[in-house]
């Protein structure tokens, strides 16, 4: 055994020599253990946060949820994950069928891969084997899990373009789009934190938040939270799948199985951004601040970091059902303008002020030129969003462009054309209707006769 395991006590903060020393000390066994469970937390979490959500937005909502299969109702996603696979499978004729039947798990492959970079917890004893509650220690652990959670972009294009039909692929163009926006703001995000730690590796992130969280970065974490929120296609930033034009989006054509890979890929980033979330604003695994003083820290050793890491994303899960459950969907102009024009600048501007905030000495000058460099800019921002509402007010809406609005003084003619065409030609029919039965009674008596 090497030096740097014996010094690796259980429920201590490994540094990055010994978190490496532990995983590749780690027998055959216990990696497949660990890589069993981080495959199965996303499916069990899943299942979980279907009838969660359901319940909750029945509750806000003063209805009942499920309440049928199970005490409580807790296992209708059992009953239909148990559904799904049996029902049967339609796949059009316009399909192109290798890249219908690949886009789905282009979908859920990168979304379980991603939770193997984030650390639960501290050095703890698996049957004997002291390990990191973690799969891999990657130096740009965080860019994995950006990698990871766009990859699925591709699959949702994928399935909209293979369907072979319209609507699909609109919503696959749509969630391009969506993904591209959305996660250059979530990437600029990070950034700030990526300065405060001085690394890009999630354990060493945590181990540089125990003293203080990095929830006072609040800009990076609001806008972190937008971000996630439209990265994963959730109210009230769903476009892609357009369920107010009567159709799914990309996964239309999708039915049986598959249709349950797109459910699963869904709720699986949700966990994953969430998790993310965790570790780089609220301080992983550590237990909040009243209770990391019970004991001499007790309750961050052993076991009690899990339970404390599980707890905070779940806080984050939450705020994505009660999201669903109280906003509207966005129109996809003012989704794209919240996108380009708001999160991505406020992005640059703040790390460019944490930038700032790093390098230079601060004393009393220093203070004061910050201060006012803070209000220019906020006066500034305040002044051209000011003069942008201006400048719409005053524009005349063109027919054909925008959300035209009729004049006040709009006349709203009695018959329309196609009304007066109908009269007018009912008049005539009208008039020569007499003539044609007394040209058949005539025929008729001359045939007696």
């Amino acid at each position: 055994m090497t030096p740097l395991l014996t010094e690796a006590a259980v429920g201590s903060v490994p540094d990055a020599a010994t978190r490496a020393a532990l995983l590749a000390d780690d027998p055959l066994w216990l990696i497949l253990l660990k890589c069993v469970v981080i495959l199965l937390i996303g499916p069990i979490m899943t299942i979980f946060l279907i009838v969660w959500e359901r319940k909750a937005v029945g509750r806000m909502q003063n209805r009942p949820g499920p309440n049928r299969v199970g005490p409580g109702g807790y296992l209708q996603s059992l009953a239909d994950a148990i559904k799904l696979p049996f029902k049967e499978q339609i796949i059009p004729d316009t399909a192109d069928r290798k890249v219908y039947f690949l886009a789905p798990v282009m979908c859920v492959v990168p979304s379980l891969i991603a939770l193997s970079a984030i650390p639960f917890g501290p050095v703890v004893s698996i049957f004997g084997e002291r390990t990191v509650l973690q799969l891999l220690d990657l130096p740009v652990s965080a860019l994995v899990i950006l990698a990871c959670s766009s990859i699925g972009v591709y699959g949702i294009v994928l399935a909209g373009w293979s369907s072979g039909s319209p609507y699909p692929l609109l919503g696959g163009m749509r969630s391009a789009a969506q993904v591209i926006s959305y996660e250059i703001a979530m990437g600029l995000s990070i950034v700030a934190v990526i300065l405060q730690a001085g690394s890009l590796n999630l354990a060493d992130i945590v181990s540089k938040q125990q003293p203080v969280w990095f929830l006072y970065l609040v800009p990076s974490f609001v806008i972190y939270l937008i971000s996630m929120v439209g990265e994963t296609n959730r109210a009230p930033f769903d476009l892609p799948e357009a369920e107010s034009e009567l159709v799914g989006g990309f996964h239309t054509e999708y039915s049986s199985m598959k249709f349950a890979m797109f459910f699963l890929a869904e709720y699986v980033n949700m966990v994953i951004v969430s998790a993310f979330a965790t570790t780089l604003f609220l301080g992983g695994w550590m237990a909040p601040w009243p209770l990391s003083l019970i004991g001499n820290n007790v309750l961050n050793t052993g076991w009690w970091p899990v339970l404390w890491f599980f707890a905070k994303m779940f806080v984050l899960l939450f705020g994505f059902i009660w999201l669903r459950g109280t906003l509207p969907r966005l129109r996809y102009d003012q989704f794209m303008r919240l996108g380009w024009k708001v999160l991505v600048p406020l992005n640059l501007v703040w790390i460019i002020m944490v930038t700032f905030a790093k390098v230079i000495t601060w004393n009393t000058a220093t203070i004061i030129i910050a201060a006012v460099a803070i209000f220019i800019v906020v006066a500034l921002f305040f002044y051209v969003r000011a003069a942008s509402r201006e400048e719409e007010s005053e524009s005349i809406p063109v027919t054909g462009g925008g959300f035209p609005v009729p004049p006040l003084d709009l006349k709203v003619p009695q018959t329309t054309p196609r009304q007066k065409a109908l009269a007018k030609a009912e008049a005539k029919a009208a008039r020569r209707k007499p003539a044609a039965v007394g040209t058949a009674k005539e025929g008729a008596q001359d045939g007696v006769s």
